[in-house]
């Protein structure tokens, strides 16, 4: 364990309290590490939002210094709260709320424009100047908390996480405050942008003019916060080597210090109590795909593998293209093989929808009403199974349902089948016939015929474990599936594979994701419950074979290759803890400390 040489650490973030996206996940599940190391005097700083607060924030009454700084701050619109982020741990967190603060905005570009030339001019409140007016007001707390006498001495180091905190890292450097600084950028502006517009950037990386490039995607000011923020920083660091590819490239600064990203593996379950969890969940998605898919046409739920992929709708850069092309490839392979496999493969893929769709609204009533007339006589079927097994009589159904439950139950399977094929997805969308994941399912005939052996559902809402279709979380909805495909373009580091190996999935991963790349410095690793795709700069049509491939591959392993391959990802999980990466953490610190105070 490295050891401290700061004696606070503030860390900033815009998803302190109010989750918008991994950087949240990145900063919860480190908390309990970095607590470790600092103890009560570790502080996170967010925003404000009453209504996200009222359920993450226990707010206290601050200690005496920094009510002090509090009441001061007041006067300039300025209002923070002080309590516990009801996460585990319950760090110390002060949210700032910036609205009073507002009326600096233009006072604050100009200040942008005259110290560092960063363009401000046209942005969006909510999308540019929000963020950064958040940052400066967080600047200002951090100033005068280093006036009082608690902190006038101490070393501190304040740690700041992507470009929507850099108001306040650019505010010190404004004020020469001495405070000792890290930066994070956790993926590039530019790079996101290009990628999502499908621009090959690994491509054309090392000839780009990267200031351009921004103006003509209009990310020019993130870019240019991001880019000053690198230069001034103590410490400056990103999360894996492909966007330190990005940041050497755009930003012209090369990291001091990769900060890769972890989990908290003693927070999850054990291998034994996910064996038993899979088993069951399982069988909540099974009974799912009878009543959606079971009234058109039946297959073996028994021969089915249950393939998921998951993310923000980002079409390009989440690879969902290349699924939806890996899994056209996969079921004209099976089909053609006559295979009695079927493969279903769930997109857990949150938009915006209009309702469930009303057929499978009615499928699963019918269902239900089936499961519910079967349940009743229970305790009947039974006995007459035991009766029959004793006597040596035939336990088919004629002899062990009485004959008004069988006259009922027909009644009730003639209302449940219907004509036609299962829909592509679960709810109604606005407009529908635009959407890209169905469009590209339509293109590519995965059309969810009878005779297909891939089988695909668009699933758009988040999963709460009450949506009422698989009323399953999203942990035991990874827990009950065989395989998470995760081919991303663009991916900094990419929690999901790594999320679905701590629960003993197997998964898919690129050499585009952080990830990928890290698990990819040990080779003996490679390819072992966590595939990687080495796809890096390969042409489109090579990137769809490779991944069919892997998913061909697994689709013919044994049931206890396929036990073998859960407890490899549970382990290669084990490797990537907060308990040994906080240590670099900790070492950026120190290295912005040695720069500030000796």
């Amino acid at each position: 364990m490295v050891k401290k040489k700061a004696d606070y650490l503030f860390e900033l973030s815009w998803e302190v309290c109010n989750k918008v996206g991994g950087i949240n996940t990145v900063i919860k599940s480190k908390i309990p590490a970095t607590l470790r190391i600092y103890g009560s005097n570790y502080f996170l700083i967010g925003p404000y939002f009453h209504e996200k607060a009222v359920s993450e924030f226990q707010e206290k009454i601050p200690p005496k210094a920094l009510g002090k700084v509090f009441e001061k701050l007041k006067k300039k619109g300025i209002v923070c709260h002080f309590g516990k982020w009801l996460t585990h741990k319950q760090p110390n967190t002060i949210l700032v709320d910036y609205q009073g603060y507002t009326s600096r905005n233009y006072e604050l570009k100009g200040k942008l424009w005259t110290s560092f030339e960063i363009d401000s001019l046209g942005t969006y409140f909510h999308d540019f100047d929000e963020p950064m007016l958040w940052g400066a007001a967080a600047g200002e707390l951090l100033e005068e908390l280093v006036k009082t006498k608690q902190f006038r001495d101490q070393k501190i180091v304040a740690h700041f996480h992507e470009w929507l905190s850099c108001g306040a890292l650019l505010h010190l450097k404004m004020n020469d405050v001495k405070i000792a600084s890290v930066f994070t950028t956790h993926g590039t502006m530019l790079g996101r942008a290009l990628a999502g517009n499908n621009v090959e950037l690994y491509h054309k990386i090392n000839n780009m003019d990267p200031e351009k490039e921004a103006y003509d995607w209009h990310v020019h000011p993130k870019h240019q916060v991001e880019r000053v923020s690198a230069h001034v920083a103590d410490v400056f660091t990103t999360v894996s080597e492909i966007t330190a590819l990005q940041v050497n490239n755009f930003l012209r600064k090369k990291p001091d210090i990769l900060l890769y990203n972890g989990m908290n593996i003693d927070e999850n379950r054990t291998f034994e109590q996910i064996s038993v969890d899979h088993l069951s969940y399982k069988e909540k998605i099974k009974e799912f795909l009878t009543y959606y898919f079971f009234p058109y046409y039946q297959f073996d739920l028994n021969k089915t593998l249950i393939f998921f992929t998951t993310g923000r709708y980002e079409f390009h850069n989440k690879g969902f293209d290349l699924f939806i092309e890996s899994l056209a490839k996969l079921n004209r392979k099976l089909k053609k093989e006559k295979s009695k496999k079927t493969i279903v493969a769930f997109f857990w893929v949150p938009r915006d929808t209009l309702r469930i769709k009303p057929e499978i609204t009615h499928n699963r009533t019918y269902f239900e009403d089936i499961q519910e007339s079967i349940e009743d006589s229970i305790n009947d079927i039974k006995n007459r199974i035991i009766r029959n097994l004793i006597s040596g009589k035939s336990t088919a159904v004629n002899h062990i349902l009485k004959e008004q439950i069988r006259f009922e139950t027909k009644k009730k399977v003639l209302k449940f089948h219907k004509k036609g094929v299962p829909p592509l997805c679960t709810h109604d969308l606005p407009q529908e016939e635009s959407d890209p994941i169905l469009s590209h399912l339509k293109k590519n005939n995965l059309l969810n015929a009878k005779e297909d052996r891939v089988k695909t559902i668009f699933y758009p809402i988040y999963l709460t474990g009450a949506d009422s279709l698989l009323d399953l979380n999203y942990d035991e909805a990874i827990l009950g599936s065989h395989l998470g495909v995760f081919p991303s373009y663009y991916e900094p580091w990419g929690y999901t594979p790594l999320e679905t190996a701590a629960l003993g999935v197997a998964s898919i991963t690129t050499d585009y994701a952080g990830f990928g790349r890290y698990l990819m410095q040990d080779t003996s690793r490679v390819n072992r419950g966590v595939y990687i795709l080495e796809i890096f700069n390969k042409s489109h049509k090579k990137k769809i074979d490779i991944l069919y491939n892997s998913l061909y591959d697994f689709s013919k392993l044994s049931v206890n290759q396929r036990v073998k391959n859960k407890v490899e990802a549970y382990n290669i999980a084990l490797m990537v803890d907060w308990a040994v990466l906080i240590n670099n953490y900790v070492m950026a610190h120190n290295s912005a400390i040695k720069k500030v105070y000796n």
